[in-house]
């Protein structure tokens, strides 16, 4: 099965601040990292799909799912 589009929030190569990409493409352009996981974050959950946030090195920091997850967190109660 093909994986689905990722939306990743991540610094602008081009110069200062951050950039949301979905499926490769620009989407979005902030001047602050804060802005851009807002904004990510509400790509990602319009398409259902992960959201990568990205560090200023490039490496992934966190990342959210708001789709259908494979591997849903087991009840620790149980």
């Amino acid at each position: 099965m093909p994986r689905k589009p990722t939306v990743h929030t991540v610094p602008n190569p081009e110069g200062k601040g951050w950039i949301n990409k979905y499926d490769g493409d620009p989407v979005s352009r902030h001047r602050t990292k804060e802005n851009a996981v807002d904004r990510g974050r509400e790509i990602a959950q319009e398409h259902h799909t992960e959201h990568n946030i990205h560090n200023t090195d490039g490496t992934i920091g966190r990342k959210n799912s708001y789709g259908n997850d494979p591997n849903p967190p087991h009840d620790k109660n149980r």
